[in-house]
């Protein structure tokens, strides 16, 4: 396999595990050439799930007897799970085997897991969880998502720099809009990290378009949107919130009658579209950047559709060599400020 890109799936993480893991594995090789994937986790459970399917040599199992529950605290998963299949998927990003990895396990083990084994890149403080949301023009990438609660405004600037750095590589912009959530778009606004780390964007190389709002996220021409951790996870999931809410009052709105089902019907090639274009599956997947190495989260109640996808991006930013491309970036930015303060 080695002749490859491979990318190491945690077989056992997630909501589902094996059950969901192993048939998106198979969907992605059918539709793609020139890739591996390596099933990591409990062998048996593995070949269960694996019985009386065809497959190919690029498809492999490696054994791996402990898991690590959704709910279980990071510090005990690092100390006391490593056999664990998420570690054994980043131990062999490390080893080189792999050149990404991807899982549905849990948040804080994976970022804790990954920056203890891959070590963050040169300059980088702290690793962040990026993902994109649909937006009026496309898409929107955000970060933090909830790995650092806390952060420093020369760690906020360096989230814009890999964010932007991110969308130049797999989306292919050469210029990324970056905006900084705020309270509001007036200088005068904010906290005293978000007001040092707008100092430092717009002193910055970066295409920096200064504060950004909430609504900004889906509705404003905006690229990358920076936040802390805690910001970034409260915004994620009360949009999620709001998306559920829609769909299931949208939903039951068409069924109080005939005449609504009969609306509903006439309407469904609109909503057929919509709901193709609006679909969380085909977002699913959030990059931790800052690492040395590709690691991707896959949501832990993600499908196999939902999961294949995180795979894809998985392979994308393989081909666009990220974490690289975001160490070059982080230390020409950095020299850059070093320069304008001695001169």
């Amino acid at each position: 396999m080695s002749a490859r890109l491979t990318i190491a799936l945690d077989a056992m993480g997630g909501d589902y595990g094996p059950s969901v893991v192993v048939p998106a594995a198979l969907d992605y090789l059918a539709k793609t050439q020139g890739i591996a994937l390596i099933l990591v986790g409990q062998e048996a459970l593995i070949a269960k799930e694996l019985a009386g399917v065809r497959h190919d040599e690029r498809l492999a199992i490696h054994h791996a007897s402990q898991t690590v529950g959704m709910d279980e605290p990071p510090s005990k998963a690092l100390r006391t799970k490593k056999d664990s299949s998420m570690r054994v998927a980043i131990e062999l990003v490390k080893s080189g085997v792999a050149q990404a990895c991807v899982s549905a396990g849990n948040t804080g083990a994976l970022m804790a897991t990954a920056r203890f084994v891959l070590k963050t890149l040169p300059f980088v403080d702290r690793p962040a969880i990026i993902t994109a949301v649909p937006s009026q023009h496309g898409s929107t990438h955000l970060l933090d998502l909830g790995a650092n609660v806390d952060c420093t405004a020369i760690q906020l600037f360096q989230f814009a720099v890999m964010g932007s750095e991110l969308v130049t590589a797999v989306e292919g912009l050469a210029a990324p809009k970056v905006g900084l959530l705020n309270i509001g778009e007036e200088e005068i606004k904010g906290n005293e990290q978000v007001k040092r780390a707008h100092e430092l964007l717009v002193a910055s190389h970066l295409n920096y378009v200064g504060y950004v709002e909430g609504d900004d996220i889906y509705l404003g021409d905006v690229d990358v949107v920076v936040m802390d951790g805690f910001v970034g996870n409260v915004a994620l999931k009360t949009s999620e919130g709001v998306a559920k809410l829609l769909a299931r009052r949208l939903g039951n709105s068409f069924k109080k009658n005939w005449a609504t089902r009969l609306a509903g019907l006439a309407a469904l090639p609109v909503l057929n579209r919509f709901r193709q274009t609006s679909d969380p599956r085909r977002y699913n997947g959030a990059s931790l950047l800052g690492l040395r190495g590709i690691v991707i989260k896959s949501h832990g109640g993600a499908d196999r559709i939902a999961f294949e996808n995180a795979i894809r991006i998985a392979e994308k930013e393989i081909h666009s060599n990220v974490p690289e491309r975001i160490a070059m970036q982080v230390a020409s930015q950095l020299d850059d400020g070093r320069k304008r303060a001695a001169g």
